[in-house]
C-alpha cells in the first residue's frame, strides 16, 4: 500500500513536466518557426505479488515523460519584409552563432546588419554561396558554403558584352532594290560601361539573299565623324535563305564575329559574336512573305549602376534590384535535410543544434535531395494548435487532480493502521 505514495508522487511529477510542456507550447503560439513538443508517458516497473507467474503485478508509477518536438509543416503567411523566407517541406535554414558554431532554424525572419552581411534577427549570420564568376556574374554554388555577405551601398560593375541576337523576319516579297533597306538597332555596352547603339542593316540583293552590314555612331570611335554611322570592319557579308524562308548561311553553329576598335571611351575593344541561330538549331532570321520586322533582341552586357534593394525570393536566391532596372542574383541561401530531425536540441532563439543520435545533415540547395523549397517574402507559422493545448492542459489538470486524491486517501489508510496498535 505504502507504495502507493510514491506511485503518485511519481504521477505528479510526471504531470508537472507535461504541464510545463503545454505552457511553453501556448507561449510560443506566435513564434515563427516554432514546432510543438509532444509529451509521451511511460510507466515503471512493475512488481508480481504472490507465487503465482505474474497474475498479479503492482506497477511502481510512471517515469519521467518522453517529450518529442513535431516537425510538421507551418502554415506559410505572406509577410511584408523584404528579406523574410519560408521552408515549404523539410529542411532548415543552416546559420552560424557568434563563436562558429553550426546552428540550423526554421524562423526565416531574416536582417542585414551594417557590415552586410546577412542574418537572424537574433544574430547568428545565414550560410549560403555568395560567389560570382568574374566574367559572367553568374552564381557559383558547387563550393562551400559561408556567411552571405549582400552587397549594400555597392555599385554593380559593368560588363562589356560579347554576344547578341536579333529575330527578324525579312519580306519575301521585296524587290532587291534599295527600297528593301531594312535596319534595326541595338545596345550593347563596353568594358567601362558605356552604351553604344548599333545599326544592322539589311538589303535584298538577290532573290533569297540580302546583304547585311552593322554600323556604330561615328563619335562613339575614333576617326568617326559625329552624326554620321561608321562601318565596323569585318561587320558585314550576306544572308542566303532556302525556299522553306529558313537561313541557310552563315551554316547552322556559326556566329558572325567581329570586333569594335578605338572607342572614345577609353574602354577595351568590344569583341561581339552574332548568333543568328536559337539553342534548338532555328534560325532567328527568317525570310516570309511578310513585312521586314523585329521580334526580340538580346545581349549579354550590362552598365554600371547603384544598388537600390536587396530582397530574398523563392528558391532562396538573393536578388539585388539596381538603378538601371537590372536584378542580378548576389547570394544563394543553404539548406539542411536531417532524416531524424526530432532528435535535434532546441537552443533557445528559434535555433536547433545536433546531438549524438541527429543523422549528419545533407547541406545543398532547396528543392534538392528531398530539401523542401524556400518561399520568398513570406514566415513560417508556429504549429501549436490552441484547441489542441487547452485540452491537454484540461486533462492534466484532471490527472494531477486524480493523483492528489489518491495520495490523501493513502495518507489516510496509513493513518487508520497506525490506530490499529494504539
Amino acid at each position: 500500500m505504502f507504495t502507493s505514495f510514491s506511485t503518485a508522487l511519481s504521477a505528479l511529477n510526471a504531470t508537472a513536466t507535461a504541464v510545463d510542456v503545454v505552457g511553453n507550447n501556448l507561449a510560443n503560439l506566435n513564434t515563427p518557426g516554432f514546432k510543438t513538443n509532444v509529451v509521451y508517458f511511460r510507466d515503471l516497473v512493475t512488481q508480481s505479488l504472490g507465487a503465482g507467474l505474474g497474475e498479479t503485478q503492482v506497477g511502481f508509477g510512471t517515469g519521467t515523460p518522453l517529450t518529442i518536438r513535431q516537425f510538421t509543416q507551418g502554415a506559410i503567411q505572406s509577410s511584408t519584409g523584404l528579406l523574410d523566407a519560408a521552408i515549404q517541406g523539410d529542411g532548415f535554414f543552416v546559420t552560424k552563432n557568434t563563436q562558429g558554431n553550426t546552428q540550423y532554424t526554421r524562423a526565416g525572419s531574416f536582417q542585414v546588419d551594417d557590415a552586410g552581411y546577412l542574418k537572424t534577427n537574433t544574430g547568428e549570420r545565414v550560410q549560403g554561396w555568395t560567389s560570382l564568376d568574374a566574367t559572367t556574374g553568374a552564381l557559383n554554388t558547387n563550393g562551400a558554403i559561408g556567411d552571405i555577405l549582400v552587397p549594400v551601398g555597392a555599385a554593380k560593375q559593368p560588363i562589356a558584352s560579347t554576344q547578341f541576337t536579333m529575330d527578324v523576319n525579312l519580306n519575301s516579297s521585296a524587290t532587291p532594290t534599295s527600297t528593301s533597306a531594312f535596319s534595326d538597332t541595338i545596345k550593347v555596352y563596353d568594358s567601362l560601361g558605356t552604351s553604344h547603339v548599333l545599326t544592322v542593316n539589311f538589303q535584298k540583293t538577290a532573290p533569297n539573299t540580302w546583304s547585311y552590314n552593322v554600323t556604330i555612331p561615328g563619335e562613339d570611335i575614333s576617326g568617326g565623324t559625329a552624326g554620321t554611322p561608321s562601318d565596323i570592319s569585318g561587320a558585314s557579308g550576306s544572308l542566303t535563305f532556302g525556299t522553306d524562308g529558313q537561313l541557310t548561311s552563315p551554316a547552322l553553329g556559326s556566329t558572325i564575329a567581329f570586333d569594335i576598335a578605338g572607342l572614345n571611351s577609353g574602354a577595351a575593344d568590344i569583341h561581339l559574336d552574332w548568333n543568328p541561330f536559337t539553342a534548338t538549331g532555328a534560325g532567328r532570321i527568317t525570310q516570309f512573305g511578310q513585312p521586314s520586322a523585329p521580334s526580340a533582341s538580346s545581349q549579354n552586357g550590362s552598365a554600371a549602376a547603384q544598388l537600390i534593394r536587396v530582397g530574398l525570393g523563392d528558391g532562396g536566391k538573393m536578388l539585388a534590384q539596381y538603378s538601371d532596372g537590372q536584378q542580378v542574383v548576389v547570394g544563394q541561401v543553404a539548406m539542411a535535410g536531417v532524416r531524424n530531425p526530432a532528435s535535434l536540441i532546441a537552443t533557445g532563439n528559434n535555433n536547433y543544434q545536433l546531438s549524438a543520435r541527429t543523422a549528419t545533415p545533407a547541406i545543398g540547395l532547396p528543392n534538392q535531395g528531398g530539401r523542401g523549397d524556400i518561399v520568398g517574402g513570406a514566415i513560417e507559422s508556429s504549429t501549436v494548435d490552441i484547441a489542441r493545448e487547452f485540452t491537454n492542459l484540461i486533462v492534466l489538470q484532471r490527472g494531477y487532480q486524480a493523483n492528489s486524491r489518491v495520495i490523501t486517501t493513502v495518507d489516510t489508510l496509513s493513518q487508520e493502521t497506525i490506530n490499529l496498535i494504539r
